[in-house]
């Protein structure tokens, strides 16, 4: 079996793209006919294209070429087979508790030993500084691209409103004050931390311990430093062999969406759904792309080096599923591991662009659904209840919708149009999560370029 997340990577051909796009054609043009009602052409269309994926993957095995074909599977299998698909759902369950078995031991070892066996001490409250202040450009940003699309889109005006009748998302968990929020960034208990999957926590104390380690003398550093890198060594290949459960995992996942949700049931959300992902694409065109070059960051090879951590995001709608692949990648890039095992996890929780963007949108959404005209000023109000309100937003599946929820009640919105946002939630989640994964994996790039520790990247 070849290996999927290890170099080399075989180059895709001009064929090979140009098949692709051949193929992704002939699938929407087979989801589109099918929404239409012509259930013979839409098999035969819908097929044709797996066929052309799969001829592709087996010429060019790669992680990103297995997952994309495996979240096409999974939509086929969504459609035609609902209640096969319902079962496979413990698949993405089982790929997500391997991959949090992996992301305390990872985020400790590598960042205590890039801290100590490098004397990166005076660079530590440096980067986070820098990391702080571009997490809330990026974030700002993101809320402010979301708000504006949709009052120029318009999307929810002359939805009808569904029955208030289903249990909205509890407000146990609601906004959290900036004091929470800076109080929940530091672990009472490491191992409860670790227990709770607080990457955050996890990564801060790891800061702490790589620092202490540092100002030891170097008969006692060295004995731990050698275990520590030997536990980082060992839980990249442990991170390599989880990977190969990725495609099977991310077509499960689409597929258990898919059943649940139908293609059909998107048609009277289907203007918010395209506002947002046009939105997106706009974001990294004139947000993201413009970062990249200012920086001199190469824009091919840093495309490569998020492509898989992006596709499984996206198909898992989990960002800790793509956690340690997207560290991995990070290294490969370029970024030293110290500098991304410390800038990614904590922008998991401060640098939530995705999720920013959608939050506003949103809200404007549930507005627009309910015939109310927000004033310029009472959205300046919301955008700014959500950028603190984002902040609290952990890298799970629709944890947003609680944020969402208490907004709303701030500023005096009514709640029942966010049951329309729940039918479509999870195929949103996808979009969000993968900018969430790619704007992170930016902000690492940028502090270590803006460091002067990015290393060549043409080999990538």
């Amino acid at each position: 079996m070849s290996d999927l997340t290890t170099r080399p990577r075989r180059s895709l051909t001009r064929a090979d793209i140009l098949s692709g796009i051949a193929g992704i054609f002939l699938y929407a043009c087979g989801i589109g006919i099918g929404i239409a009602g012509n259930p013979m052409l839409v098999t035969v269309l819908r097929w044709l294209a797996l066929v052309v994926f799969t001829a592709i993957v087996a010429r060019k095995p790669s992680l990103l070429l297995s997952t994309l074909l495996a979240m096409l599977a999974g939509i086929e299998i969504g459609l035609d087979f609902p209640r096969i698909a319902l079962q496979l759902h413990f698949l993405g369950d089982l790929f997500l508790r391997l991959v949090r078995m992996i992301i305390a031991p990872l985020l400790l070892s590598v960042i205590a030993t890039g801290i100590a066996g490098h004397s990166h001490l005076r660079s530590v409250g440096r980067i986070a500084i820098k990391s702080l202040v571009l997490f809330e450009v990026l974030t700002t940003i993101g809320l402010l691209f979301g708000a504006v699309a949709i009052n120029l889109s318009g999307a929810g005006w002359g939805v009808a409103l569904p029955p208030n009748s289903e249990p909205m998302p509890s407000l146990s968990q609601g906004v959290q004050t900036w004091q929470q929020v800076l109080l929940n960034v530091f672990p009472e208990n490491i191992a409860q931390a670790i227990a709770q999957n607080q990457i955050l926590q996890v990564a801060v104390f790891a800061v702490f311990f790589g620092c202490a380690l540092a100002m030891l003398p170097e008969q006692k550093r060295a004995p731990v430093l050698s275990v520590l890198r030997s536990v980082a060594d060992t839980m990249f290949q442990v991170t390599r062999t989880v990977m190969y459960l990725a495609p099977a995992a991310a077509g499960a996942a689409l597929a258990y969406v898919v059943a649940n949700t139908g293609l059909t049931a998107l048609q009277p959300l289907g203007k918010l759904i395209l506002t947002f992902y046009v939105t997106l694409l706009l974001f990294g065109l004139f947000v993201l792309l413009p970062i990249l070059v200012f920086f001199r960051i190469p824009v091919g090879a840093f495309i490569r080096a998020v492509g898989e951590p992006a596709a499984i995001g996206f198909a898992t709608t989990t960002s800790e599923a793509a956690l340690p692949l997207a560290i991995e990648r990070m290294v490969e890039f370029g970024v030293p591991r110290w500098i991304v095992s410390f800038v990614i996890p904590t922008g998991y929780s401060f640098n939530m662009i995705g999720s920013s963007l959608y939050l506003s949108m949103a809200a404007v959404f549930i507005a627009q659904a309910s015939g109310i005209h927000l004033t310029v000023g009472r959205q300046i109000t919301m955008l700014a209840i959500l950028m603190l309100a984002s902040k609290g937003v952990a890298g799970v599946p629709r944890a947003v919708l609680v944020v969402l929820l208490a907004t709303a009640a701030s500023v005096q919105l009514p709640t029942a149009p966010i049951l329309l946002i729940l039918g479509v939630d999870a195929l949103m989640d996808m979009g969000r999560t993968t900018l969430n994964i790619v704007g992170n994996c930016l902000a690492s790039a940028v502090i270590a370029q803006s460091e002067h520790e990015l290393l060549n990247t043409s080999v990538i």
